[in-house]
């Protein structure tokens, strides 16, 4: 049994990380095994995610004056929370996917962007392409006319050289 002075502890370090993230996936997993459970929280640190496993009225208490504070009141049953301060898309991805494989991790709730999303929504999110691939295509767009650009630049001065070459072996620059 936790002393009260370590459960304020637990409370005020789940407090500060509520409030510096922005998307959190609240789940429950019940009939998970220790294997799958280490093996959910190592797919979720390779996505640069963090997850917990968390007593309701702890994290109640934690989000109060947070972003989280409407998602994590009331909650009922075993608790775990998967969060992150940068890729809400990778780490959806990373959870959808393990679902898939272990249906005891179920997602009761979402928070993307500091909004509460519906857990329907969380499934479209990681459908989503990756930031990688969306900053890749973005690249791409600004890149494609630059090279045609240079293409028509270099084309010009190629079409030159093949004249005057052509003009110097037909001797069309002889006086």
């Amino acid at each position: 049994m936790k002393k009260k002075s370590d459960k304020q502890k637990e409370v005020q370090a789940l407090r500060h990380e509520l409030e510096q993230t922005y998307h959190l996936f609240v789940s429950s997993f019940e009939k998970l095994t220790v294997a799958q459970d280490f093996e959910l929280r190592k797919t979720i640190r390779g996505v640069g995610g963090k997850y917990r496993v968390i007593k309701n009225n702890l994290a109640e208490k934690a989000a109060e004056g947070t972003q989280a504070e409407s998602l994590l009141k009331g909650l009922r049953g075993m608790t775990s929370l998967a969060y992150t301060a940068s890729d809400p898309v990778a780490l959806a991805k990373a959870l959808t996917t393990y679902a898939k494989t272990n249906p005891a991790l179920v997602f009761r709730a979402g928070m993307v962007e500091g909004r509460v999303i519906e857990i329907k929504s969380i499934q479209e999110l990681a459908n989503l392409p990756s930031r990688e691939q969306v900053l890749s295509k973005v690249l791409f767009l600004i890149q494609a006319p630059a090279q045609r650009l240079a293409a028509a630049i270099n084309g010009v001065g190629r079409n030159v050289a093949t004249a005057l070459d052509q003009a110097v072996q037909g001797n069309k620059f002889t006086a």
